[in-house]
């Protein structure tokens, strides 16, 4: 009962941004009518949505980690869209792997894999 509802990430470019998280991941992107407001949804867990009003975070503040299949593609795709990778592929002994990358606003986020 008190897990993440909703989670934000901040963006310059909604329009920009929102094809990048769709084109790696499969997100679906939906502008929220009436607002300058951009939804996005995962196919399983939390969605949220890309809030213009706060400054993205690339040093410091909350990692956000994405459960992926393969890291190694997925750190592929993140560069061919204009990401950058920050940590490369590595295990977490007993638990998994990550990985860091900003996006292309500059946001800080993993990537999970068990």
């Amino acid at each position: 009962m008190h897990g993440f509802y909703h989670i934000e990430i901040p963006v310059k470019n909604a329009e920009k941004l929102g094809p990048f998280y769709a084109d790696v991941f499969g997100w679906e992107i939906t502008p929220f009518p009436g607002m300058d407001y951009t939804l996005y949804k995962p196919g399983d867990g939390v969605g949220g949505g890309f809030d213009r009003e706060n400054s993205p975070v690339a040093e410091g503040g909350i990692t956000l980690y994405i459960e992926v299949e393969d890291i190694d593609a997925i750190l592929k795709a993140v560069v061919d869209k204009g990401g950058k990778v920050m940590k490369p592929k590595f295990a977490i002994p007993n638990v998994g792997q990550i990985a860091l990358f900003t996006d292309p606003d500059g946001n800080r986020m993993g990537l999970w894999l068990k």
